[in-house]
Order: C-alpha cells, then sequence, then structure tokens
C-alpha cells in the first residue's frame, strides 16, 4: 500500500449484528514502536502476515491523517513486536460491507475486552454514507479510543 490520506470516521457498536453481516473476520496482534501524539509507528500481524504502518498527526476533526504501510515478511514483525512499547492490542476484525462501503468492526481482547468500534474509511471528509443498524455513537477524534491510546489506557481500566 501506498502513502496516502487515511479518512475515517469511528463509531460505537450498539448490537452484534455486525457478525452475521461479516463478509469476513480476522485475529489482529499489533504493538507500537512509537505511540506519540501526531506520530506513530505501528506493526501488526493479521491472518500470519506482518506489517509496518506509520500514522501522522489527525487533523482537527479528527477525520483524516498521513497513513504509509508496507507488507513485511511474518519473522521480521515477529521479530518487531519484541521491540515495541509495552502493551498490545489484540482484536478481531469483522468486515461489513454496507452500501457502497466496507465497515471495519474490531472486537476487542484482553485489556479491552468490551469495547466495539466500526470505522468506515472515506474518500473525502464530507461523503455521504450508509449507516448500518449496529452503528451508534461516533468517536471520530476522540483519542481515548485511538488504538494507541488504547494500548496505553485500556478499556477496561476506564
Amino acid at each position: 500500500m501506498a502513502a496516502h490520506q487515511e479518512i475515517e470516521r469511528k463509531f460505537l457498536v450498539t448490537d452484534g449484528s455486525y457478525r452475521q453481516a461479516a463478509s469476513s473476520q480476522s485475529r489482529v496482534v499489533q504493538g507500537y514502536i512509537c505511540s506519540a501524539r501526531g506520530r506513530t509507528v505501528r506493526v501488526r500481524i493479521r491472518d500470519g502476515r506482518g506489517y509496518l504502518t506509520i500514522k501522522g498527526a489527525s487533523n482537527a476533526s479528527g477525520t483524516t491523517r498521513y497513513e504509509w504501510e508496507r507488507e513485511l515478511p511474518l519473522d521480521e514483525a515477529e521479530a518487531l513486536m519484541k521491540l515495541c512499547e509495552p502493551g498490545i492490542i489484540d482484536k478481531t476484525r469483522y468486515l461489513v460491507p454496507c452500501g457502497g462501503h466496507t465497515f471495519e468492526v474490531d472486537e476487542f481482547h484482553g485489556d479491552n475486552q468490551g469495547l466495539v468500534v466500526a470505522e468506515v474509511e472515506l474518500a473525502r471528509e464530507d461523503e455521504p454514507f450508509e449507516r448500518p443498524t449496529f452503528i451508534g455513537r461516533e468517536v471520530t477524534g476522540d483519542v481515548r479510543y485511538y488504538n494507541s491510546q488504547l494500548m496505553k489506557h485500556p478499556y477496561t481500566q476506564w
């Protein structure tokens, strides 16, 4: 994946209907080499594949930020996970098609058990999209729901 502007909105999930609507699901484990505000460097292992992602600061609304990602050999991703800051994000990701978009629904495990959020990527900030029935309150721009913050301040400790 090339570098680009990531435009997404994030919502709390109100019920489990996303599970039946999902076209796929996968387990994701990720850690952060750097989780400084305004720049994060993330290592992710998903479905036996490794990824390195760098994200920049979000704009004022929290919807848009720079993102660069590359796939890594699994052994390299596993080695980089050992360099990560304390705290690991462990979640199951469901891909749920709705209208012309796909919602990524993350069901968290471990220290973030009980938290379920849905994100939708958009081509522009004001792009209209159909909301699935399981979508609740919008939390776009609320830093407490950023994975890099959930690593430091887990949902079960709120």
